[in-house]
């Protein structure tokens, strides 16, 4: 199996701007270069695996051919126990074209109904796995789960998918009520990640979050939960993210008078193409937008 360096360009092969930050900052501390595979306008092939391990490598051998470059991907989703592991590999199908998961969460209560498996919490867990494709075909899989229950109602603005109705063993919170340095330190994706790094990463020396060069706004981390959310709560807690940011980096923002601020909205609204995509999800793009672009 060959290596990877500092400085290696390392291809994520997703097209789902949430997934391609949180593994972006799992490699961030390694000093690899990655780039998404949007960013370098590769097609997502058609997931027709029926196991995460299939999908997983059919994606990173995909990302890696078209590329020239390493590449890694990630499958992912949830498997409730009383459903048989559904939706399993079609976890994301279950939301629809618009990928709105308030859809695939209502669609996952709705099968436990139906089943009378609310009678006591019903068991689930997330799983994730990585898998990492060279160009000559070489490829790794590694693999990490979190189990625990799901609720109903959903709870919990944080996160994305089917994060606020997925409670982990020993917690209280959901995933989408926890904070997400709470979240990532025990999350399915971060534990396939562990056996990624164990495998592959041992011989670099991460760099402290500390020692790193400090920045201003993250607009690659407001992007990824303004293009992931689909829910009321969700929204909510982006508005309060926006808050947070206009105070901790003012001079950044194109525009800052509330004037301004609303006639750069207002032109986002009108401008946006229809789209699938929840309202919610829509509005908190244009929110961002509205922020970096003038009116």
């Amino acid at each position: 199996m060959q290596s990877l360096t500092k400085g290696t360009k390392l291809v994520v092969a997703s097209h789902n701007p949430g997934k391609v930050w949180e593994i972006n900052q799992l490699l961030a501390p390694y000093g690899l270069n990655a780039v998404s595979a949007g960013e370098l306008g590769l097609s997502e092939p058609e997931e027709t695996e029926t196991t995460f391990q299939g999908n997983a490598r059919l994606k990173a051998i995909a990302a890696a051919a078209g590329s020239g470059l390493p590449a890694l991907a990630d499958d992912s989703g949830l498997e409730v126990d009383c459903l048989d592991g559904a939706p399993g590999v079609y976890s994301a199908r279950w939301a629809g074209p618009g990928k709105d998961f308030s859809v695939a969460m209502k669609k996952v209560a709705d099968e436990i109904t139906t089943r009378g498996g609310w009678g006591e919490p019903p068991k689930a867990n997330f799983i994730s796995v990585l898998c990492l494709a060279w160009p000559d075909g070489d490829t790794r899989i590694f693999e990490g789960k979190v189990f625990g229950h799901l609720v109903w109602p959903p709870r919990g603005g944080n996160g994305f998918g089917y994060d606020p109705m997925f409670v982990p063993e020993g917690a209280e919170q959901t995933f989408g009520e926890m904070e997400p340095a709470e979240k990532y330190a025990i999350s399915h994706r971060t534990r396939a990640f562990a056996v990624f790094k164990a495998s592959t990463l041992e011989h670099l020396q991460p760099v402290n979050v500390d020692e790193r060069p400090a920045r201003g706004r993250d607009i690659a981390a407001l992007s990824a939960a303004a293009a992931s959310l689909s829910t009321k709560l969700e929204a909510a807690a982006f508005v309060t993210h926006l808050k947070a940011d206009l105070k901790a980096n003012r001079p950044e923002w194109v525009n800052v008078t509330l004037e301004d601020y609303l006639d750069a909205l207002e032109l986002q609204l009108k401008d946006a193409p229809a789209s699938e995509e929840p309202a919610w999800r829509q509005l908190a793009k244009a929110l961002l937008a509205a922020s970096v672009k003038n009116r």
